[in-house]
């Protein structure tokens, strides 16, 4: 019997993604083929497109793919503060902003930089349809565990409010992550009120 630690293999898709989210930050998005990927990753271009699809596939998979790591900072605040509502969003908060702050693929897409073109922006704007509705499903039930006294539609208003206003300060931010968490938990006490 072996003793060695098992190893974990990246799933192909992801080191896909992956490399695209470096490419981009390189060289911009417009420089991103399917082509170039394959021999990044070590496969052919057939099996790029078998796994991702088209490029418009590949920039959404490549924004989920961040937000995920964002919702994880969320989930991470929730668990820290499982009694404090109100600590848990200040901390989110903060985490996400300061996540994004240092976020090289961020920085590339909002600055349009590096040739980041109008392709990838939407995703995070006006098209920002998948981001924002696995992020409300993220919060809403992360906030499920405390008695609100908001019926749902309350509830999924609060909710959009405070996630739409949370990308608008990772898009554009206007202070410190301390600031403005600070500012969202205000908001967000007196939204979510249980009085």
């Amino acid at each position: 019997m072996s003793t060695s630690p098992t190893v974990r293999l990246v799933p192909l898709r992801a080191r896909i993604v992956a490399a695209a989210a470096v490419l981009t930050t390189e060289t911009g998005w417009s420089e991103v083929t399917m082509a170039r990927l394959a021999e990044r990753v070590g496969v052919s271009r057939q099996t790029v497109y078998n796994e991702i699809g088209t490029k418009p596939a590949l920039a959404e998979a490549m924004i989920l793919t961040e937000l995920e790591r964002f919702l994880s900072v969320v989930t991470e605040a929730f668990d820290i503060h499982p009694d404090d509502m109100l600590a848990a969003i200040r901390t989110a908060v903060r985490s996400v902003l300061e996540l994004a702050q240092d976020n090289p693929l961020l920085h590339a897409v909002v600055s349009a930089t590096h040739g980041a073109d109008t392709e990838l922006l939407p995703l995070l704007t006006t098209h920002a349809h998948s981001l924002l509705g696995v992020a409300k499903a993220v919060i809403g039930e992360r906030l499920a565990p405390y008695d609100l006294g908001l019926g749902p539609a309350h509830l999924d208003a609060a909710i959009d409010m405070v996630v739409r206003v949370v990308l608008s300060h990772v898009m554009q931010p206007s202070g410190t992550p301390a600031s403005t968490a600070d500012d969202i938990a205000w908001v967000a006490e007196r939204v979510l009120r249980t009085e």
